[in-house]
């Protein structure tokens, strides 16, 4: 039951800090939208359309979060714990594709021979734009909400403050540069700031998918997870004095998947007994966070593991 109620707190947390995500998030890809097209400026754009798609994605994620916690049914008997990873895979591909288009847009400015900038309203909007973004940043991973959702989102912002600091630094460099009378030179800041802004953030959507496609495809989970898992199996393993086992897992969402099968001798235990095996692992693993699904096994034939 404590279990169950720990789980609620944390899909409300989850939903709580997406909200609160969503709204900065509104508000700035608006006002960047805007500034940047009044502003006639290539960069501000790019990054009001990277904000923009931030936020579909963040509906989407919040519409995940709520599904995804929902439990069980007829349709779906396993949840639907699966759309966490999918909207992390989609995530990724999103934020792939944005800087795609950046790249090639900026490519070929650079071909036509650059074009005028506003260092002051880079300067200035960079300046805003990087304080919220590095501070939201910090505000979602300051919460440990142990969500993958909250933490694709943590790396979004973080990444969107990664683009307005170079910014900032871009338009420095154009005052330098028009100081110096290279004004041919800074014609060419703006998509250079693109290409530079596009390469520093390539990461983070790599990660993205490939944090995404390793649970949709099953695979094992965190190096520091399956730890936790093993000493968890240990600590019942040294309780019971039961051999060493085969331990299998896997991590979709919040959902944890583990199966421990033991070799033992079949006149040794009897139903009861794996029963009691099997509560103790459960109990174990409920202090990682996870709704465990666990399976456990004590058998005398090898071949069935």
């Amino acid at each position: 039951m404590a279990a169950v109620y720990s789980r609620s707190v944390q899909a409300r947390a989850e939903r709580r800090l997406l909200l609160v995500s969503i709204s900065v998030s509104t508000i700035l890809s608006a006002g960047a939208l805007t500034f940047g097209i009044l502003s006639g400026t290539r960069i501000i754009v790019f990054d009001g359309t990277y904000m923009s798609i931030g936020l579909i994605l963040s509906w989407i994620s919040l519409r995940a979060s709520s599904l995804s916690t929902s439990g069980p049914s007829r349709r779906f008997p396993f949840g639907r714990d699966a759309l966490t990873p999918l909207v992390v895979l989609i995530q990724g591909i999103a934020i792939a594709g944005t800087l795609l288009y950046a790249a090639g847009d900026a490519v070929v400015l650079i071909r036509a021979g650059g074009d005028a900038v506003n260092p002051g309203a880079i300067a200035v909007y960079g300046a805003v734009t990087a304080g919220v973004g590095f501070l939201t940043s910090w505000w979602l991973r300051a919460q440990r909400s142990g969500s993958d959702l909250v933490s694709a989102e943590q790396s979004q912002w973080r990444a969107g403050a990664v683009l307005s600091a170079m910014m900032l630094l871009g338009a420095v460099v154009a005052v330098s540069l028009a100081g110096a009378g290279l004004d041919g030179v800074v014609r060419f800041v703006d998509p250079v700031l693109v290409l530079v802004a596009c390469a520093m953030l390539v990461l983070v959507p790599i990660r993205l998918i490939r944090s995404g496609m390793n649970e949709l495809l099953e695979g094992a989970p965190s190096l520091e997870l399956s730890s936790a898992i093993h000493v968890a199996v240990a600590s019942v393993q040294d309780t019971y004095g039961l051999p060493q086992p085969t331990i299998r897992s896997g991590k979709v969402g919040r959902k944890l998947y583990v199966e421990v099968d033991f070799i033992v001798r079949g006149s040794d235990w009897d139903v009861s007994g794996e029963d009691r095996v099997r509560r103790a692992i459960i109990a174990a693993l409920e202090p990682l966070g996870f709704d465990v699904w666990a399976y456990v096994a004590l058998t005398a034939d090898p071949d069935l593991i």
